[in-house]
């Protein structure tokens, strides 16, 4: 147990557990040849081709990710991360075994050691410095006896390495058979780079009000069925909502006003044992300001000194203004009431610095790459220190040109800060010498030619705070409202609408909803409303109330749309603007047919443009848009040619060829067919999932459960 006990002394086992996982998996799988895929038992989460995705296995899965995942992923969105690496797995998974397509042991070690997070590990390398194997499979067979629980972690995402590296294979495969010719090659050169100049008119289609071009439901609908690809809509769900949220009213803010307040003057207090009446001293004039603050504010003594920019904004200056001992308030800060009393003030105790460093090969934190010496840093210092102190010079400029620090980029710039932040050299320097002063102090990083730019007084408060909260009347009288609100609407006595309208109550309207989806607008995350709408009881016009952490939504279903065709209604917002564009050229084109440049320009009193240096592969017109009908039309032309009416993008064009310029031929066009190549490589991966997953038959359950 040698290599684990020192993993061990080392603290590094989780860093291995994570980062050598990829490793891990394979190699023990290697060892055990274990069945990792689950059996396909119990009720079915979803089905791929035929292939039924087991729901306890599912859950397996999320459970597993969820324990490597930061608390801010929400319980949806490893839902959804599990079941998009599942519905990837399964679909190449389907193709490769029709392909007989397998992967061995020697190209799963290739993936091992191509991971830098093992090969590069101390603890797995021999006394030259290269991965050991042996030492590796020592670590396994050591985990296995000694940390049986994280050893059965990795053998459950062994499948998943064995996955990506038969993946890859696959991937490498079609990668192959991707080629480009010098033909291909020589035309990406020519579309990027042979050229024309055209004359042209254009008649926009704007020119025609959309009033003018009456389209009816019907021809709406035969549009559809034309471009049914483009109009399919997936399940669907329209909602409205009442949403009562839970927040303090202006009578809950007036108490903790008042309760404030109450708390700044002394109160006197009948003490039974003693038989006399004493003064507690309020937080105006109490000495002991930490022991009051424990007893009656929600937040403790911060002794911490502040400059103006660290107070809140809207009352820094009345903050700023206040003498030792005086106090400000109440005043609302975010969900917060205030009283603020100054405690202490330092005058100047913020400075604003600039500075030019000139390191050295040695300094502290000095680039590597600085191999000038102490003498010379010395030296180019005192000449940069001249030139920051000419007049008219501009300090942020020469720290930009010659600061070794980091601060260069912004011209030396250090913002504020406050006594003991810097090394004490430049704290000295900066603390001690008035605003507009420059000077040269050496410290362990360097020479710094430093300019204090300005000094602002720095304050001590104490603050008596309390929390914005409803109160429990505000709570109570809520969910009375949010009942009778339902009751109202759920028992038929009056339309969603109407109700709300009458009691000024805002209904929001959410469409479009999808099975998956978790956030609403205006309520965050509510997946129990998003099942309850896909729920197959659940009909439109059903309402029901939910209770959600900020309050209560009344919820009403609005609308259903099953997977399939878009309805006319749905499609109209975006096929009726092509429609009308559509009839628009026909009407441009029917009324001006074998007209001229300049009749067609006087005819719909437009002008004649010029354009030039036209490119097939960036298809854009000056003034008119990415036009590439246009564009193409005019390259398939000759010089002086004028061509027929064109149906472009924003409108009607008429265009005249007046240069046609190719560009010089190369001796090879290895380069562009190499560029092409490499173009359509690189989309391999995600074109050939795509396309496998568009012809899949995919049946997605994940809503009933999740």
């Amino acid at each position: 147990m040698a290599i684990l006990e020192n993993i061990r002394k080392r603290t590094t086992v989780l860093i291995l557990i994570i980062g050598m996982a990829l490793f891990a998996f394979v190699i023990s799988g290697i060892f055990t040849s274990n069945d990792l895929g689950g059996g396909k038992v119990g009720t079915s989460v979803g089905e791929i081709n035929g292939e039924a995705i087991s729901i306890d296995d599912f859950r397996q899965r999320v459970e597993r990710i969820s324990r490597r995942s930061g608390p801010t992923t929400t319980s949806t969105q490893l839902v959804n991360s599990v079941w998009n690496q599942l519905e990837r797995n399964t679909i190449l998974d389907q193709q490769m075994s029709e392909l007989g397509l397998s992967i061995e042991q020697d190209q799963i070690i290739e993936v091992i050691k191509s991971s830098p997070g093992i090969s590069q590990n101390p603890q797995f390398l021999d006394e030259n410095g290269l991965f050991d194997e042996g030492l590796f499979r020592d670590f396994i067979a050591e985990l296995r006896l000694s940390a049986p629980a994280q050893y059965e972690d990795w053998l459950q995402d062994e499948q998943a390495i064995i996955e990506s590296a038969k993946q890859q294979s696959y991937f490498n495969l079609i990668r192959a058979g991707v080629g480009a010719t010098l033909k291909e090659g020589e035309l990406q050169y020519r579309l990027a780079n042979d050229k024309v100049d055209i004359r042209y008119v254009r008649v926009p289609y704007t020119s025609i009000p959309d009033s003018a071009v009456v389209v009816t439901k019907d021809e709406i609908a035969a549009y559809i069925r034309q471009h049914e690809n483009d109009y399919k809509q997936e399940r669907a769900r329209d909602i409205r909502f009442v949403y009562f949220e839970e927040k303090p009213s202006q009578a809950d803010e007036d108490a903790i006003k008042l309760a404030l307040n109450n708390l700044l003057t002394d109160t006197a207090e009948y003490n039974e044992e003693r038989d006399t009446t004493e003064i507690i001293p309020g937080f105006r004039s109490t000495q002991d300001l930490e022991a009051f603050l424990d007893r009656n504010s929600d937040t403790k003594f911060d002794t911490i000194y502040k400059a103006k920019k660290d107070l809140p904004a809207l009352f820094a200056d009345s903050l700023m203004a206040l003498q030792v001992g005086e106090v400000f308030g109440p005043y609302k800060d975010g969900n917060t009431y205030k009283i603020s009393r100054m405690v202490d003030r330092k005058a100047n105790g913020s400075v604003k610095a600039s500075h030019i460093l000139i390191t050295y090969e040695g300094a502290l934190r000095a680039n590597p790459e600085i191999t000038r010496t102490k003498e010379e840093a010395e030296k180019k210092a005192q000449e940069m220190l001249a030139e920051a102190k000419k007049p008219g010079a501009v300090f942020s400029q020469l720290a930009r040109d010659n600061s070794d620090g980091p601060s260069a980029p912004r011209g030396g710039d250090l913002g504020y800060f406050q006594e003991g932040v810097m090394t004490p050299k430049f704290n000295d320097f900066a603390f001690g010498n008035a605003v507009g002063y420059i000077g040269l102090v050496e410290t362990e990083f360097g020479y710094h030619i430093v300019r204090v730019d300005d000094k602002q007084d720095i304050v001590q408060l104490a603050d008596l705070t309390r929390s914005l909260e409803p109160s429990e009347e505000t709570i109570n009288t809520l969910f009375t409202e949010a009942t009778k609100f339902e009751m109202a609407v759920t028992s038929d006595e009056k339309p969603f609408e109407d109700a709300a309208r009458e009691s000024e109550y805002v209904i929001r309207p959410v469409n479009k909803i999808k099975a998956m989806d978790e956030n609403l607008p205006g309520l965050s995350s509510q997946r129990s409303i998003v099942q309850w709408a896909f729920n197959e009881e659940t009909e439109v016009g059903d309402i029901r109330r939910f209770n959600i952490n900020s309050g209560y939504a009344v919820v009403q279903l609005t609308a259903k749309y099953n997977e399939g065709p878009m309805a006319v209604e749905d499609a109209s917002a975006t096929a009726l603007p092509k429609i009308r564009k559509e009839r628009k050229a026909a009407m441009i084109i029917g009324e001006n047919k074998g007209k001229s440049l300049e009749e067609l320009a006087t005819a719909n009193n437009t002008i004649i443009s010029n354009a030039t240096a036209l490119t097939a592969s960036s298809p854009t017109i000056p003034g008119a848009g990415r036009e590439p009908m246009v564009v193409g039309t005019a390259f398939a032309m000759e010089e002086g040619q004028v061509s027929e009416l064109i149906k472009g993008e924003s409108g009607v064009y008429l265009v005249e060829v007046s240069k046609k310029e190719a560009a010089p031929d190369l001796d090879n066009y290895s380069t562009y067919a190499g560029n092409v190549q490499n173009a359509n490589a690189a989309r391999v991966n995600n074109a050939v999932f795509a396309a496998l997953k568009n012809k899949a038959d995919i049946e997605d359950n994940r809503s009933v459960f999740y």
